[in-house]
């Protein structure tokens, strides 16, 4: 059956499945290219159109859904097929990320060019062919819908896309790739700004926090020496690991988080690590050493019970170990308790105690562990003047249109029967005023609760 011709005489479109198929079966290094759902179902449709008596519905079925999995993604399959190399994990993106161009094994160079023709040889294989081909094997009088639409231009990546769809041999495009994976990365680091530790793996965050440094006010000193230290991390400088603490609702999440929306441009990423997942920690640093991202490890409210051997973990990152901690990693914690691990009377040795011989040392260990934080920013509760200034930076740029007096009233009637002055108190009063003029138009009153 494999030797039998396309019907209507289009062997020379069978011929070129075939050589397809043959082509995306040979790759060396980049397989992971058309692991995703869209390069099972090229895969697929090329193996349902190969056979001269090929089933119409099973075709139609695999055109439908490959067609559907560029649409999921919302990419054409030549900015698809590029953005997988670009990301694409394997042994020669990540050692490029290490050593230069000239240090890197022949034979890996080699693969990579091979590979890159047959990349270039299914980039080459566009929808409409494909639709071509379906519209023959299922003897439709027109060609189905082909999935189109304008790629976006990434600044950051155009440049390379470009030079790749001009080659006419992207065969000799292996060092300006090389290049690109020691600036930008690969893999889950490439493709996502925020990720999560999540079971033993790193998990991409499609849709992070998009709250930006100018929302947050009220806190300018710890904003302003937090901005400094992302500096030196983003420079390549040793940076400090730091712990923002501080009542609820003042801002130090937000904080860390605006961060990520004001220097992702930058390199940097954002991993959120849960207190559970701690233990982790040292298994995640050596996961960031070396590759060219800067990253925050961020920790979110962080406390330890008196019994708690988990901080243990933290401690080693904080501190190091025998292996240094890498450079382009800091840990941002944020806590309500200064000392994070809780401190009872119980716990103060008295003279005639017969139990641990050096009971003050084990107390002074747990109270002195906040301390290995090289930087620790505090937030105080907001006072009324913070809390209304906080008010009215987020009214205006939220364009809310009251008179200040009355704003005033009423941002003070919000915190008494609410959750008290503080910055998350403010952004909700902000939100529900906000939606409140849009639907009802001016209001005088806060409803009761």
């Amino acid at each position: 059956m494999d030797n039998q011709a396309m019907h209507t005489g289009s062997t020379s479109s069978y011929t070129k499945v075939q050589f397809l198929q043959r082509q995306a079966a040979s790759l060396l290094l980049y397989q992971s290219v058309l692991q995703s759902e869209v390069g099972s179902t090229f895969l697929d449709l090329l193996q349902a159109i190969r056979y001269t008596n090929a089933d119409a519905r099973g075709c139609l079925q695999a055109y439908g859904s490959y067609f559907q999995a560029l649409a999921a993604r919302n990419q054409n399959w030549e900015e698809y097929l590029i953005t997988q190399i670009l990301i694409s994990d394997n042994p020669f993106t990540k050692l490029a990320q290490r050593r230069e161009f000239a240090n890197l094994p022949p034979a890996l160079i080699a693969a990579v060019q091979h590979d890159l023709q047959v990349l270039q040889s299914l980039y080459e294989c566009s929808s409409a062919s494909l639709s071509e081909w379906v519209q023959d094997v299922a003897y439709l009088p027109i060609s189905p819908i082909v999935w189109y639409q304008e790629p976006e231009e990434v600044e950051v990546t155009k440049g390379l896309v470009t030079s790749l769809q001009q080659l006419e041999n992207w065969a000799d495009a292996v060092e300006d790739l090389a290049a690109y994976y020691r600036q930008f990365g690969t893999g889950l680091f490439a493709e996502y700004r925020a990720l999560r530790w999540q079971a033993g793996h790193f998990v991409g965050i499609q849709y992070p926090d998009t709250i930006k440094l100018n929302l947050l006010v009220g806190y300018e000193s710890q904003q302003d020496a937090l901005l400094k230290n992302t500096a030196f991390l983003l420079s390549g400088e040793a940076a400090l690991n730091v712990l923002l603490y501080g009542s609820r609702g003042s801002g130090k999440s937000s904080l860390v988080k605006a961060l990520l929306n004001e220097y992702s441009d930058q390199n940097l990423r954002l991993i959120e690590v849960a207190k559970s997942e701690l233990q982790d920690l040292p298994k995640i640093v050596e996961h960031l050493r070396g590759v060219p991202q800067k990253f925050i490890i961020f920790v979110d409210d962080l406390s330890f019970d008196a019994d708690d051997d988990v901080f243990k973990a933290l401690k080693v990152v904080l501190e190091g170990n025998l292996t240094p901690r890498p450079q382009n990693v800091v840990v941002y914690a944020t806590s309500n308790r200064r000392h994070l691990i809780p401190e009872f009377f119980a716990d103060r040795p008295a003279p005639q105690d017969n139990n641990e011989i050096h009971a003050w040392d084990t107390m002074q260990q747990k109270l002195s562990f906040s301390d290995r934080f090289g930087l620790t920013l505090t937030f105080e509760p907001a006072d009324q003047k913070t809390y209304l200034k906080i008010v009215q930076h987020l009214a205006a740029q939220a364009d809310i249109n009251i008179t200040p007096e009355d704003l005033e009233y009423q941002a003070l009637q919000w915190a008494t029967r609410h959750n008290g002055r503080s910055g998350r108190t403010a952004r909700q009063f902000i939100d529900f005023l906000k939606a409140d003029l849009a639907l009802f138009g001016a209001n005088k009153n806060i409803p009761e609760t």
